[in-house]
């Protein structure tokens, strides 16, 4: 197995009794680097993050992190990881600093330094005003920092975080993904689960698309955004009467099909060379005396691809039924 990179995985496979939670996931984490998981509920992503961090053995398959076997050297990995979940782990009743210095002696550093490494986390989250008040009158947002500073209290050389940013605002959103991209810049290695296409846009370096247990694609958000089709030139033009016209004109910048709806007066091909053909479009179609209401250059969105290769939107939460089909949940 490969030893370069911070996580890797070859061929998980998980049951939780008739349920394939993994159906033989394949997964690389380069050092220093961030990976978003990208998937509903319902993938597999909090499984694959419980094998990583020990809390579950894989029924079949290999997982190695920082060079460490899961399953051999459990014991080992735990010194190597950090772990921030869904649920905020931190002690309501206990103060920021408070919390801090507890997991810090639970790692065994002496009184001082659990207080000092408390202090430094509280400094770093913009959390040190709230310091000596009780988490349980933290706002959502500075729940889920105190759990992140929690899970690095010990500087971990790799992160795993499982859809740390569920149920916040988008303030908040944004203060988290702040401080996840302050880890990165310093080296940390990152496994980020999110459901949040946006999120994954915003923070990965690469992209992992998980479905029904296994990665479906792989690849930077570019990479994974040109798998369907590039960009796409819109145009919408004032007349019935001007569409053929249009549709002419069009067809001398694009090499492939050119793409007519006469119910929305709209002609759309794709791109390769985007806004460079633009200028020339509007040009001639003025040249011609096509009069347009409408023209615009649509980059496809993570959305665009997790439909295209799963059939269904990322946001979807599944279950699964007894007879093995995938059912949405009612709303």
């Amino acid at each position: 197995m490969a030893t370069d990179y911070a996580v890797h995985a070859e061929g998980l496979v998980k049951h939780y009794g008739r349920v394939r939670a993994l159906d033989g996931l394949d997964l690389e984490v380069a050092e220093g680097s961030l990976l978003a998981l990208l998937g509903p509920n319902g993938a597999g992503k909090t499984t694959a993050v419980r094998i990583f961090t020990t809390l579950l053995a894989p029924d079949s398959g290999r997982a190695t992190v920082a060079g460490f076997d899961v399953v051999r050297d459990a014991d080992r990995i735990k010194s190597q990881i950090g772990l921030a979940g869904q649920n905020v782990a931190i002690d309501e009743y206990l103060t920021g600093l408070e919390n801090l210095e507890m997991i810090g002696r639970l790692y065994h550093l002496a009184g001082r330094d659990a207080k000092r490494r408390a202090t430094e986390l509280l400094m770093q989250f913009d959390l040190i005003d709230a310091a000596n008040r009780i988490a349980k009158t933290y706002s959502g947002g500075m729940r889920r920092r105190l759990d992140l500073a929690a899970s690095l209290v010990l500087l971990p050389p790799v992160l795993f975080l499982d859809e740390p940013t569920t149920g916040l605002d988008p303030r908040s959103r944004r203060q988290v993904w702040s401080m996840i991209s302050s880890l990165v810049s310093e080296g940390s290695t990152i496994l980020l689960t999110t459901q949040y296409l946006e999120e994954a846009d915003e923070l990965a370096n690469r992209i992992a698309v998980v479905d029904a247990g296994r990665v479906i694609a792989e690849g930077t958000s570019d990479e994974l955004k040109d798998r369907v089709g590039g960009n796409r030139i819109e145009i919408a033009v004032a007349k019935d009467a001007d569409l053929a016209r249009a549709a002419e004109v069009a067809r001398r910048h694009f090499s492939s099909e050119v793409n007519v709806d006469p119910t929305q007066r709209r002609i759309s091909a794709p791109s390769k060379n985007g806004t460079s053909q633009l200028a020339g479009l509007v040009r001639d179609f003025d040249g011609a005396g096509v009069d347009i209401v409408d023209l615009q250059l649509h980059r496809p969105s993570l959305d665009d691809v997790f439909l295209t290769l799963t059939g269904h939107q990322a946001e979807e939460e599944k279950a699964v039924a007894p007879t093995g089909r995938w059912r949405r949940r009612p709303r």
